[in-house]
């Protein structure tokens, strides 16, 4: 049968982390939604078009080291403002999310216009400062020569970029569970992700 669960929320709130500890646990297949536009951002940075880098994406795309730095973060976030390079990119995250197994796919419009009909709708939020804590130290531990300030600044242009743009905003869907985990260990925000996703299997078996 097919089980989609969508988990979304911003940058550093921890949906990535809870995300894969779910499909672990349930045996699903899990997508980051966000590695499809770090990719695209990543190929306008070298002068593609976005809609072409969107349409022409590659599995060796999304294996790039440099995904996860705060350059390809900014690209990322300008070229998903854009309804065509969204629009691109639409068909291959509903394709995935309806694949027999169940599917974990974390973005920021998954819950809202990718899987509306999702089973389980998670919005996963934290504090500004908690996130800016949590990306600064793992762009630190990754090399980088960023500063907590700078990583805030970053986080909410991105943030107000991402809630402000027309096509698809962040925002929880009306039916999403929100879980704040600014006071939660990664431990227990995932126990507690499992048991919403628990009991909604036990609704549905």
């Amino acid at each position: 049968m097919s089980f989609t669960i969508a988990i979304d929320g911003p940058a550093a709130a921890g949906k990535g982390t809870i995300s894969r500890a779910v499909a672990e646990h349930f045996g699903f297949a899990h997508l980051d939604t966000g590695l499809l536009y770090r990719a695209t951002g990543r190929r306008t940075l070298g002068g593609t078009d976005p809609v072409e880098a969107a349409r022409t994406l590659a599995a060796a795309d999304l294996e790039a080291d440099d995904l996860r730095s705060p350059e390809v973060a900014q690209a990322a976030s300008r070229v998903a403002a854009l309804p065509d390079v969204r629009q691109a990119l639409l068909d291959f995250q509903r394709a995935f999310a309806a694949r027999g197994g169940g599917a974990v796919l974390d973005g920021r419009d998954i819950g809202t216009v990718i899987c509306p009909e999702a089973e389980v709708k998670l919005f996963v939020t934290a504090s500004d400062e908690v996130r800016a804590r949590r990306r600064h130290k793992e762009l630190v531990e990754k090399g980088h020569d960023i500063t907590y300030d700078e990583v805030m600044a970053d986080l909410r242009a991105r943030d107000a970029r991402d809630s402000a743009r027309a096509t698809a905003p962040l925002k929880p869907a009306e039916d999403a569970t929100q879980l704040d985990t600014s006071e939660m260990t990664i431990a227990t925000a995932i126990e507690t992700a499992i048991g919403i996703v628990q009991a909604r299997l036990a609704l549905v078996s």
